[in-house]
Formats: structure tokens, C-alpha cells, sequence
């Protein structure tokens, strides 16, 4: 990334001199509208150079007044995985009992949204921001071009992936008889069923005691890798456009998953612990104290609610709770004023509220509205 700004302030020092040079941004810049966030995403980054891709990203909302010291940024990436993990694409899969998602082979979207996708997660991870992506940890190993195994499949769909365990626990040899399976799989087509071979002439191949383990390596690798291939190699494409290199390769994949989306080992005492105060606040101030103590009374829906409102996401570094230190600043006014959060800096502006209700009512009804941005 430095080098990115280096080479662009040496360009526009050439630039001054030498008319035939043209000026750079020393950063990736994206207006975006809110009404508008995904096209306008595509439009600018369709037209990225590479070298582009290596420098800051700071982004615009039109119309809206903040500077993107980090705060816009982070809820431009909360706002646009949003919108295009939205069902209405049909891009993605959820499945209801592992809560996680997966590449749909039935979308009707062209390949550019999934590169679009690779390249805002690359983005993210580039810019040291957090992003909201329920995959499973097979995504990861996909990057880091590991193979996906049963115990990605029990993670995805812990129905199938118990079953297929069980299948190859079974101690008798009658397996033929006892499962009536072949090298075959049903999957949904718009409300129809369509069953696809795993091998060729899977129809008339039965599952056995022999062959079994090749009968899940080949589920497995149906669903994690043939079926949605086009697709995972636009998002492969768009991800490594940011972050291809080596280094990457330094991650374990479980790693890599938590450089993207962080992590929910929360522990709100460590919170409190490393939070830090500024004018007339201290750890001991009394409407400190309240604080604390209405915070730690939230249920913990609402306390990640506050971390949204707070930081731009409701996950926590990779370094866990000790590598995010919060600040609360005194702010003039009076009761009847709400917190307000600075999102670029994890800095809370607190008015000195006396009661702990008043406190308790302000605060929920600040973290409740915790989209867009607006100068104080």
C-alpha cells in the first residue's frame, strides 16, 4: 500500500514538470450512492487499474457531509455485502441449519457480481476492515487452493454430512442393501427435482463397501467445486486481484476466515478494561460508572448492536478484545442529547447523564439508528 502512495506522489511530482505526465489520487476513491450502492461499486472498479487496487480505499456516500477516516469505509462494506448476499440476486444458497451460505449453480447473474464480490472482500481485508460474510471455512481453503473435505460438508449441511459419516462407519459389509445408493445426486431446480451423476454412469454404479469413500469425495467435490466452478473462479479472480501474492500463502485457512470476518469471543470486561477517556471523563466518573453498568446489563444482541454502531461491524479483530480499545469523550449539551459514535476512530461522545434510565433510553435509541452519516 505504500509503495502504491509512493509511486503515485512521484507521478504527480513528475506531473508538475511535465505536462505530458497526468496527476494521480494517492487513493482508490468510490462515490457511491446508497440508493444505487452495487451498480455504482461495479461502475468504478470495473474501470480500476490494477495498481489502483493496492492503494487506500476512501469512499464517498453522495450527498453526505463525512470524511472517510475509516468509518464510511466500514459501513460501505457493511452496506453492499448486504445487498448483494440479498436473496432477490439469487447468487447464493442459505442453508437453514448451518446458517452459512453458498454459491447458488442456479443464479441468473452474470459472472461480473461474483468477481465484484472477491474484489470487495479483498478490499476489505486490504483496508483492515471486517466484513459480515457467513461462508463456511471452505471458502478459505478454496482461496488458499486447499481441498474441501467431509468435515466442510458436515459444516455446511450438518444433515448430509452426518449421513455420509455414517456411511462410512457402517461396520457390516450388506451396504448396498442397507443404503441403495448410487454415484448420483438430487439436487432443486425451480421447484423440480434433477439428478446429476458424480462419475460417469453413476446411474448404474452402486455405492458399496469398496467404494464408498469415492462416493463422498465425489459429493463433496460436486458441491464445493464442480457445480459452482464458473462462479468461484470470477470470485477467486476478484479476490486475488487485491490480495494475490505470496504472502498470502502464509495463512492457514481458519486464519484467512478471520482476517475477513473477525471473531465473537467477546468478553465485554476486557472491553471496559482497555477502553480509554478523554476531557472530563475517567474510569471512575460517575456517568462512566452508569455506563458500565447499563452496558454490561444489555442482552448480548444489543451489546453487538453497540459494536455496530460503535466500530462499523458487531465482530472483533483477530486479536480479540484486547486489540480493540474504545474511547468516551464528555460532550456539551445536555440529558436530552444522544450518544454519538465516530465510527473512524471508536470514539463515543457521551453526555454527562445523571440517571441511569435516562442513559439506558438514549443509549438504545442511539444504536437503533446506526446507518448513515451526518456532521454534529
Amino acid at each position: 500500500m505504500q509503495m502504491a502512495i509512493d509511486q503515485a506522489h512521484r507521478q504527480n511530482v513528475s506531473s508538475l514538470f511535465l505536462p505530458v505526465i497526468e496527476s494521480v489520487n494517492p487513493c482508490l476513491i468510490l462515490v457511491v450512492r446508497r440508493e444505487n450502492i452495487v451498480g455504482d461499486a461495479m461502475e468504478v472498479l470495473r474501470k480500476t487499474k490494477n495498481i489502483d487496487y493496492k492503494k487506500p480505499l476512501k469512499v464517498i456516500f453522495v450527498g453526505e457531509d463525512a470524511v472517510d477516516a475509516g468509518g464510511v469505509r466500514k459501513e460501505f462494506f457493511l452496506l453492499i455485502m448486504r445487498e448483494l448476499l440479498d436473496p432477490k440476486y439469487g447468487m447464493f444458497r442459505y442453508y437453514e441449519d448451518s446458517r452459512l451460505i453458498w454459491f447458488s449453480d442456479k443464479t441468473f447473474e452474470d459472472s461480473d457480481l461474483f468477481h465484484l464480490i472477491g474484489v470487495i472482500c479483498g478490499l476489505a481485508i486490504y483496508n483492515f476492515t471486517i466484513v459480515d460474510l457467513h461462508f463456511p471455512l471452505a471458502l478459505y481453503k478454496k482461496l488458499l487452493k486447499k481441498k474441501p473435505s467431509l468435515e466442510d460438508l458436515k459444516e455446511l449441511v450438518p444433515d448430509v454430512g452426518r449421513s455420509m459419516q455414517q456411511l462410512l462407519d457402517y461396520p457390516e459389509d450388506d451396504v448396498e442393501e442397507t443404503f441403495c445408493l448410487n454415484f448420483t445426486i438430487t439436487v432443486e431446480n425451480f421447484g423440480a427435482t434433477e439428478v446429476k451423476e458424480l462419475v460417469l454412469n453413476g446411474a448404474d454404479t452402486a455405492v458399496n463397501k469398496q467404494n464408498r469413500q469415492e462416493f463422498v469425495d465425489a459429493y463433496v467435490d460436486y458441491i464445493f467445486n464442480k457445480s459452482v466452478a464458473s462462479l468461484f473462479d470470477a470470485f477467486h479472480a476478484g479476490f486475488h486481484k487485491v490480495c494475490g501474492g505470496k504472502v498470502l500463502q502464509l495463512f492457514q485457512p481458519n486464519e484467512l476466515q478471520a482476517m475477513v470476518i473477525g471473531n465473537t469471543n467477546y468478553d465485554w470486561k476486557e472491553l471496559e478494561k482497555n477502553t480509554e477517556y478523554k476531557g472530563e471523563y475517567w474510569a471512575e466518573h460517575p456517568t462512566i460508572k452508569m455506563f458500565w453498568e447499563v452496558f454490561h446489563e444489555l442482552p448480548l444482541e444489543k451489546k453487538k448492536q453497540f459494536l455496530l454502531f460503535l466500530t462499523g461491524s458487531d465482530r472483533i479483530p483477530i486479536l480479540g478484545m484486547k486489540s480493540l480499545i474504545l474511547v468516551i469523550q464528555s460532550t456539551g449539551g445536555g440529558e436530552e442529547y444522544l450518544p454519538v459514535s465516530h465510527t473512524c476512530f471508536n470514539l463515543l461522545d457521551l453526555p454527562k447523564y445523571t440517571d441511569k434510565e435516562t442513559l439506558r433510553s438514549k443509549l438504545i435509541q442511539a444504536i437503533d439508528h446506526n446507518e448513515g452519516f451526518s456532521l454534529i
